[in-house]
């Protein structure tokens, strides 16, 4: 399967929170907490929902701070389900 074209992406970006981001190749959003601890709860939540979908974004956790990257790696792009990760990762 070809990774989504630009124009694939950009669509499909507009059912999305207004602040995910679409990078070269990839979906981005940055979170923010009060609390380190509130961080990890929040990454665990993701990494637990990821586990369901056997599909992982890359995290980086700055203190109350969250990065989420996302990104079908076995075809080097955007695929449907970065962006129903992202809808799902949403809703938490």
């Amino acid at each position: 399967m070809p990774p989504f074209t630009r124009e694939e992406s950009e669509q499909a970006l507009l059912e999305l929170h207004k602040d995910w981001t679409l990078k070269d190749y990839w979906l981005e959003r940055f979170f923010l907490f009060k609390s380190f601890q509130e961080s990890l709860d929040f990454v665990n939540k993701v990494g637990k929902l990821a586990e369901e979908e056997w599909h992982h974004p890359d995290i980086t956790i700055q203190y109350n701070k969250v990065t989420l990257k996302l990104w079908t790696h076995a075809i080097g792009g955007l695929s449907e389900n970065d962006f129903i990760l992202s809808a799902k990762i949403d809703k938490l």
